[in-house]
């Protein structure tokens, strides 16, 4: 069996993270309970939805995927109390964009640089979308936890599911 090739793998990880965070915002009891911040964390659920998708919808959709989008990076931290409808709205957004943006990416483009400085530094496009993937991992744990503490529920969603990787087949 052939292993799938890093784009396809890249893609399905993308999207089952942001299918993850979905849930995440679904499984909160109400809309003020994403926006929770408890002492000693410094962003709700909220927050980093937003940070997360403005993140993707700039860095895969819009510059991979020539997909029309302009980046309010300061309102991505100042925004407060808006309904999870519009949260799982702007998911929704994120997941079309980053899905339309990665069915074109070739082995040629991952291996050139990516079009941006990002960080004060220029990388190849691989390197940048395997950065995107773990930033999304990353605020995804991260809320995940702070589901589970300002809840008090012990729930899962299956943030990570092994099932949804790009080479999940059934056991036998």
């Amino acid at each position: 069996m052939t292993a799938p090739d890093i784009t396809t793998q890249l893609h399905a990880m993308i999207l089952r993270d942001l299918r993850a965070l979905r849930r995440e915002v679904e499984a909160y009891p109400n809309d003020s309970a994403v926006w929770a911040v408890p002492t000693g964390i410094s962003n709700s659920c909220g927050t980093l939805v937003l940070h997360l998708s403005g993140n993707l919808r700039l860095y895969v959709g819009h510059v991979i995927g020539s997909i029309a989008y302009e980046r309010d990076r300061p309102r991505e931290f100042s925004a407060r109390d808006l309904p999870r409808a519009d949260l799982l709205r702007e998911i929704d957004v994120t997941i079309d964009a980053v899905d339309r943006a990665l069915v074109h990416v070739s082995a040629d483009t991952l291996a050139s640089e990516f079009p941006l400085a990002v960080g004060a530094v220029r990388v190849n496009t691989q390197d940048f979308l395997l950065h995107c993937a773990v930033h999304l991992g990353y605020h995804l744990g991260q809320i995940d936890y702070h589901r589970r503490l300002t809840t008090a529920s012990p729930t899962t969603v299956a943030t990570v599911a092994p099932s949804e990787l790009s080479s999940a087949r059934p056991t036998a």
